[in-house]
């Protein structure tokens, strides 16, 4: 019986498209964010996602593909507000205007992801994680030299306070930010800290920032 016709060579029976492959990055990126990358075989996100290794393969080729894809189309595509917020900022935007935004911007959107702060302390900030020179590369260099460069300008025209070493805020911003969520199941157990929701995050960072740039 000769081949059905649609069909392409080696396409599995149960692959559905575009919605499916979709699904399966959901499912890959889950599992990275709870077991870390290399502890992650292909087997069990097929499993998670209740498919055979071969949809996989048809999809993504191989684990190093399917990362590739989860970098690009999941974690890059993410972040993508934030780093829009700080290398792309409105006309006659100060640092702190600049840095208001970005920490609003990332602050919402990784909470809306919660395979975010446990992916990025697991594969970025350990040692050999695998995300580390993807953030090197596509990411660090454009936050960290436009958050730099927005303090020093307003600090030579004496907007912001001298003390401060432009180098590292975009550290600190990270800290807490990215950080903060990536605690949170820690923090949030405190007595007392049960009802600190994303907005009163924000308003706390943002506050930290204002009056530590002004030197008030």
């Amino acid at each position: 019986m000769s081949p059905s016709r649609g069909r392409r060579p080696g396409r599995p029976e149960n692959s559905t498209g575009p919605d499916q492959r979709s699904q399966l990055l959901d499912v890959a990126v889950q599992q990275f964010s709870e077991h870390g990358i290399s502890g992650t075989p292909l087997s069990r996100i097929a499993r998670e996602a209740r498919v055979t290794p071969a949809l996989l393969h048809y999809y993504f080729g191989n684990k190093d593909q399917l990362v590739d894809a989860v970098v690009r189309e999941r974690v890059l595509a993410l972040m993508a507000p934030a780093l829009q917020s700080v290398t792309q900022p409105s006309p006659g935007d100060g640092a702190s205007h600049l840095l208001d935004r970005f920490v609003a911007t990332v602050l919402e959107t990784v909470s809306a992801a919660p395979w975010l702060p446990p992916l990025w302390v697991r594969e970025v900030l350990t040692e050999g994680g695998q995300l580390r020179e993807m953030l090197m590369r596509e990411v660090a260099p454009r936050v960290t030299g436009a958050i730099t460069e927005a303090i020093e300008r307003d600090q030579r025209r004496g907007l912001l306070n001298p003390d401060i070493e432009p180098r590292l805020v975009p550290i600190s911003v990270i800290g807490l930010t990215i950080f903060a969520l990536a605690t949170r199941s820690l923090w949030s157990r405190f007595p007392g800290n049960q009802d600190i929701d994303t907005a009163t995050l924000i308003r706390h960072v943002r506050a930290l920032l204002s009056s530590g740039l002004s030197g008030g």
